[in-house]
C-alpha cells in the first residue's frame, strides 16, 4: 500500500468522528440547556437513538453480505450512497424546531436516523480494512493512520462545537462570586441564552452542523478517489460465501472473538461515559465551567499525537501488553473527582487522550488478526468479514447506549435541572462517580476478560503462514 491510499482511506473515516465526537461530547447538555427537554427524556434520545445504531449494524451487515461485486467495489457503493443523508440527518439533529411539545419527538427521529445512517457508513468503511491488503503489517498500518485521521476528525469537531458550547452555557450570572449568604434566587439563576441576539446560539449551532457536513463530502470524494477496493485474494471459485445467520452464530462461536468483543465493549462504554459526562462534570462539579472546551480539545490533541506511538508500542511489545495503556486514567480520573484543580485537571486531560488513543487503536487492529484466525479454521468460506464488523460494532453501540441511558436517567432521578447555575449535591455526587467510579471499574473487568484473548504474536506469524500457504 502506498502512504497515498493509507491517507485517503483514513481521511475517509475522519468525518464520521467529527461529528460522532461534536454528539458525544456536547448532545446531551444542549438537549438539556438549549433544546430544554427533561434529563428523562434526554436519556431516551441517547438510548434509542444508540440502539436504533445497534440494530442496524446487523441489518448493514446482512444486506452488505448479499451484495455483488460491481466495478467500484462491493462496499465503496454503500459508503457513497449513505453519505448524503447522513449530512442531512446531521445538520437537523442540531436544529432547534419552533414548536415545543414535540421537540423529543424530533431530536429522537433525527438522533436514530443519524445513528442508522453512520452505522450504513461505518460497517463497509471499518471492514473495508480487510479488502485494502493481504499483509497484516500494511493493515497494522493502515489501521494506524485511519486512527490518526479519526482522531483528528474528533478533535475538530469537539473543538468546533466546544467553542460553541462555550458560548451558549457560560454566562455572567454564573461567572460572578455568589454573596456569602448564597440564596436559593441565586442556586435558581438560569444562563439560558438571550434569544434577542442577532448571532443566536442557534444559528452558529446550524453553521458548525453545515461545516462537518462539508467535511463529510470532502472526506467520500477523498476516499472514492484514492481507494482501491481489491477481491479476496484467499477464495477460490469453489467458495461459497456463508450466509449471514450461519456466520453469526459462527463468530458468537469463536473463542477470540468473543473475549475481544466482552473486553472491549465495557472498556468502550467507559469511554463513552467520560466523553458524555465531562462537559457537565466541569460545568457543575468541578468549577471549570470556563476551561471544559480547551480541556475537551487538551484530551483530544493528546489522543491524536500518541496514536503513532502506541503503533510503535503494539509492534515491538505486542497488542496484549498494549492494553495496560487504557489503565492509565483511573487513577488521574479518581484524582480529578476528588481534587478538582485546574493543574491536576489538564494533566487528567492529558494522560486520558493518551488512554483513549490505545482504546480506540486496540479493537480495530486486533479485529482483522480475529478474521484471519476464523478464515483459517474455516478455509473455504467467504464474506465473513462484514458479519465479524457489524456485529462488533453492534454490541459495542448497545452497551454503550444503556451506559448512556443510565447515566441520563441517573440524573433525572438525582433531580438536575437544565440551566441554573448550582445544581444539587445529589447530581454532583452523581457526575462524580459517572466520571471516576463507573469508567474505572468498566476498564478494570474489560482489561482482566482480555487477559484471557488467545491470539498472541506467535499465534499471529502462524497464522500469517498458514494463510500464505493458503493464498
Amino acid at each position: 500500500l502506498s502512504i497515498c491510499s493509507k491517507l485517503c482511506y483514513a481521511i475517509g473515516g475522519a468525518p464520521n468522528q467529527a461529528a460522532g465526537s461534536a454528539a458525544s461530547f456536547f448532545l446531551q447538555i444542549y438537549l438539556l440547556d438549549i433544546a430544554h427537554i427533561t434529563p428523562f427524556h434526554a436519556s431516551l434520545v441517547l438510548f434509542v437513538g444508540k440502539a436504533s445504531g445497534a440494530v442496524t449494524d446487523p441489518v448493514a451487515g446482512f444486506f452488505i453480505s448479499k451484495s455483488r461485486w460491481t466495478k467500484i467495489g462491493r462496499l465503496m457503493p454503500w459508503m457513497l450512497a449513505c453519505t448524503p443523508l447522513t449530512v442531512v440527518s446531521y445538520f437537523f439533529m442540531w436544529y432547534l424546531p419552533p414548536f415545543v411539545s414535540g421537540r423529543v419527538a424530533w431530536y429522537l427521529t433525527f438522533y436514530c436516523l443519524f445513528q442508522a445512517l453512520t452505522t450504513l457508513f461505518q460497517v463497509p468503511y471499518s471492514a473495508l480494512t480487510m479488502f485494502l491488503s493481504t499483509d497484516q503489517k500494511e493493515r497494522d498500518s493502515a489501521t494506524a493512520y485511519r486512527m490518526t485521521m479519526e482522531v483528528l476528525g474528533t478533535l475538530i469537531g469537539a473543538a468546533l462545537q466546544g467553542q460553541i458550547v462555550a458560548s451558549a452555557h457560560v454566562s455572567h450570572h454564573c461567572t460572578v462570586n455568589p454573596p456569602v449568604n448564597t440564596t436559593d434566587s441565586w442556586h435558581d439563576t438560569t444562563i439560558f441564552p438571550d434569544p434577542s441576539d442577532p448571532l443566536s446560539h442557534q444559528v452558529i449551532y446550524m453553521i458548525a452542523a453545515g461545516v462537518i457536513g462539508g467535511v463529510y463530502l470532502l472526506g467520500i470524494v477523498i476516499l472514492f478517489l484514492g481507494v482501491k477496493e481489491k477481491s479476496d485474494p484467499y477464495a477460490l471459485n469453489s467458495d461459497r460465501a456463508i450466509p449471514f445467520c450461519k456466520g453469526l452464530g459462527l463468530t458468537m462461536k469463536h473463542g477470540p472473538y468473543v473475549k475481544l468483543t466482552a473486553s472491549f465493549l465495557l472498556i468502550s462504554t467507559a469511554v463513552q461515559l467520560e466523553q458524555s459526562n465531562f462537559v457537565l462534570f466541569c460545568t457543575h462539579a468541578a468549577d471549570l465551567r470556563n476551561h471544559f472546551q480547551y480541556l475537551v480539545v487538551t484530551i483530544l490533541v493528546s489522543a491524536a499525537v500518541s496514536v503513532p506511538f502506541w503503533q510503535k508500542f503494539l509492534q515491538r511489545f505486542g497488542k496484549k501488553c498494549a492494553a495496560c495503556g487504557i489503565s492509565w486514567m483511573i487513577p488521574f480520573a479518581v484524582m480529578l473527582v476528588t481534587i478538582p484543580n485546574l493543574i491536576l485537571a489538564y494533566f487528567v486531560a492529558f494522560i486520558s487522550g493518551l488512554s483513549i488513543a490505545a482504546s480506540l487503536l486496540l479493537p480495530w487492529s486486533m479485529l482483522p488478526d480475529v478474521v484471519d484466525n476464523f478464515r483459517l479454521q474455516n478455509p473455504h468460506g467467504k464474506g465473513h468479514e462484514t458479519i465479524f464488523y457489524s456485529s462488533y460494532v453492534f454490541f459495542t453501540k448497545i452497551s454503550a447506549g444503556i451506559g448512556l441511558g443510565i447515566s441520563a436517567a441517573g440524573l433525572e432521578f438525582t433531580g438536575y435541572k437544565p440551566g441554573i447555575c448550582r445544581q444539587s449535591n445529589d447530581v454532583i455526587l452523581a457526575l462524580k462517580i459517572l466520571i471516576g467510579a463507573v469508567p474505572s471499574v468498566l476498564i478494570l473487568v474489560g482489561l482482566f476478560i482480555l487477559l484471557f484473548y488467545p491470539i498472541t504474536e506467535e499465534s499471529r506469524k502462524e497464522t500469517k503462514l498458514a494463510l500464505e500457504v493458503l493464498r
